[in-house]
């Protein structure tokens, strides 16, 4: 599944909580803006952390694939220079 269908889903489900939670509230209109204020931001603080949590993990998986072609380039070099060597004793 895509980030972008699961940032929608989660979107959709909070537009549509919210406008249940208008419908069938008990309660004063300020109190039911006030909460649905307060779960806005906590939504938005899950999406942010979320989103933290995805730059750091695709960071770290840049990096580790970054070491992996230096050590590749590193054995080739390697790999190189010993071909080179045994070429230039054996002529």
């Amino acid at each position: 599944m895509s980030t972008g269908k699961v940032v929608s889903g989660v979107l959709a489900g909070v537009a549509i909580g919210t406008v249940l939670g208008i419908l069938f509230a008990p309660q004063k209109g300020s109190k039911t803006r006030q909460q649905i204020m307060d779960k806005g931001n906590d939504c938005m603080d899950q999406l942010k952390s979320k989103y933290n949590d995805l730059g750091s993990s695709l960071k770290n998986q840049f990096e580790s694939l970054k070491q992996e072609a230096t050590d590749l380039g590193e054995k080739g070099k390697n790999k190189y220079e010993n071909v080179k060597n045994d070429l230039q004793n054996n002529m």
